[in-house]
């Protein structure tokens, strides 16, 4: 096309598609070109403004390692994370929420039972429950992948104190689909804000705290693999979560116990000498 404007651009990208372009890609091509012309003609994009974002872009790269996803943490306080999240949840299942940028593959393998507290101080936090499919079933043998922050509000990848799976588990249930593990309460925390998406929140006027919360990752064979999160309804960030995670139906209950009540048969049975925290949540699994 020889004579391209600001009025035709878009439908001029749109016409070099080649015609044995792949059909999906061409909806989201078309679709993301269409919405980025439309935003830049709306605001009158400047080309300082244009520079901004191509500099934020590269900072993010700059930064970006198998430990620190500058990439993932700006979509997520974007909100684009828990949109195709909810985009993407059945209605009859756990719902999604967002992965976050420090998960760590790899963690290892934690009994039912297991304590991932160790010798970190702060309340004894048992949390178990059931995994079940949408008919109240349970899921035997599915796989519960846990991680949370340590009590400084780190997560292990950002934090030299901590070894490499501190606070992570690789859980598989029995037949029963219960899972129970021990550790210690989470807290809340904020997001990483030294690099481009730190930026972005102070120039919007926005804060980096994101409510405690606990990551689960659930598979099981024949079953959508869930990403989530829980949460406990006395956070005082429930309601203004930065990256936008906090559903409903994931919000939780902590109830204290006295130290009489702690269960046998776990990693810690018999340790526990103060009052302990527990929770029950079920997590619902749809077929695949």
């Amino acid at each position: 096309m020889r004579n391209v404007t600001k009025d035709n651009i878009t439908d001029v990208f749109k016409s070099y598609m080649a015609a044995s372009t792949d059909a999906r890609t061409r909806e989201v091509m078309n679709a993301l070109v269409q919405h980025m012309h439309d935003f830049a003609r709306e605001v009158n994009l400047t080309h300082d403004e244009w520079r901004k974002g191509i500099a934020f872009l590269e900072g993010c790269a700059a930064i970006e390692s198998e430990d620190h996803h500058e990439f993932v943490l700006a979509s997520d306080v974007l909100g684009l994370s828990s949109l195709v999240d909810m985009l993407h949840s059945r209605p009859d299942a756990t719902s999604s929420s967002v992965l976050g940028p420090f998960h760590v593959s790899g963690a290892p393998p934690l009994a039912v039972g297991g304590d991932m507290k160790r010798h970190y101080g702060g309340p004894v936090l048992l949390a178990q429950g059931t995994i079940r499919d949408t008919d109240g079933n349970p899921i035997p043998n599915a796989e519960l992948d846990i991680w949370q922050t340590a009590p400084n509000g780190m997560y292990a990848s950002q934090d030299d104190e901590q070894d490499t799976f501190s606070f992570h588990g690789l859980m598989t249930v029995g037949e029963d689909g219960r899972y129970a593990f021990t550790t210690v309460k989470p807290v809340e925390y904020t997001v990483p804000s030294d690099g481009p998406v730190g930026d972005i929140l102070r120039a919007c006027g926005r804060h980096p705290w994101r409510p405690s919360h606990l990551h689960y990752i659930v598979k099981a064979p024949g079953f959508k693999t869930l990403v989530t999160e829980i949460f406990p309804e006395d956070d005082p960030y429930l309601d203004q979560d930065t990256v936008f995670g906090v559903r409903d139906d994931l919000v939780m209950t902590y109830v204290e116990k006295p130290a009489s009540d702690f269960p046998e048969g776990m990693a810690i049975s018999g340790t526990v000498d103060a009052p302990f925290l527990s929770v029950e949540f079920d997590v619902t699994l749809a077929r695949a």
